[in-house]
């Protein structure tokens, strides 16, 4: 595996545990709403707080080596990662929405519903987004 592709994987890691261990919190302090708004708020919130971090990690890994390059190949690189990461999200959320809920449905506990879905959905988009980078030969 090449060293973009790892930092990458280690950003979405580091970026999940974050996310899922605040989002866990999210969730069960919602428990007394209805399930479909405890998913919906609770998604929403792993969504500020995953991309806010993997934005700011992302920049800091890549800010010299984007220094250096042409930005023609900045902006080839960069519509690669958008388009793997776009269908990585539209992957993760057709698991991540109707997994909480359902496991909220079910009676599983809030924040165990979450921790769940979000292994569960997250470790689908990694593997998504890791082949589309490397099929589309990004890294």
């Amino acid at each position: 595996m090449n060293k973009q592709l790892f930092q990458i994987n280690r950003n979405f890691i580091i970026c999940f545990i974050v996310s899922a261990s605040l989002s866990a919190i999210i969730a069960q302090l919602l428990s007394n709403y209805e399930d479909h708004f405890t998913t919906t708020i609770t998604i929403a919130t792993g969504y500020v707080i995953y991309f806010g971090i993997f934005s700011t990690l992302f920049y800091l890994d890549n800010k010299n080596r984007y220094k250096q390059m042409k930005s023609n190949l900045i902006r080839k690189e960069i519509f690669a990662m958008i388009s793997s990461f776009g269908i990585g999200e539209i992957i993760y959320l057709a698991i991540r929405w109707p997994s909480l809920y359902y496991f909220l449905q079910i009676n599983v506990e809030p924040y165990a519903a979450s921790l769940i879905s979000e292994i569960i959905s997250t470790t689908c988009y990694m593997i998504t987004v890791s082949v589309f980078l490397r099929k589309t030969k990004t890294f």
